[in-house]
């Protein structure tokens, strides 16, 4: 493990130049590191530094577990800046929601009418003679 410290030491660019190198002595052996890398984390993008399910939700979640900066007067206005963003973004998720609904009512209102022209449909065609 004394290996993989000193790597960490030196950071990614250590990392990356081992994997290369890896890659031109032993294909196998530097794909191995490419997984050990992505699985570990070491790249940003295993278990440890991935994003997380609460930094992919957004904003919301930071709303909530922000701490106080120590003055009042700005903590309150953040507070009421969220609260009254996510009334909005809720606001503005109802007038989708209401004009999904009017889309939906006008196309089938279409379809109702344009069957209502023909309701038919055998009618029209022309029987075949044999």
């Amino acid at each position: 493990m004394d290996v993989i410290e000193t790597l960490d030491d030196y950071g990614k660019p250590a990392w990356i130049t081992l994997m290369i190198v890896s890659f031109i002595v032993f294909w196998p052996l530097g794909l191995g590191i490419l997984f050990y890398l992505f699985w570990s984390g070491r790249m940003g993008c295993g278990k440890r530094n991935g994003w997380k399910r609460e930094q992919m939700m957004g904003w919301q979640n930071t709303a909530r577990t922000m701490r106080s900066t120590g003055n009042n007067a700005f903590d309150e206005y953040r507070a009421d800046t969220l609260r009254r963003l996510e009334q909005e973004a809720e606001e503005f998720r109802a007038f989708l929601e209401r004009l999904r609904a009017a889309k939906d009512k006008a196309e089938f209102d279409q379809f109702m009418a344009d069957r209502d022209k023909d309701p038919d449909p055998g009618a029209n065609t022309v029987p075949a003679t044999g």
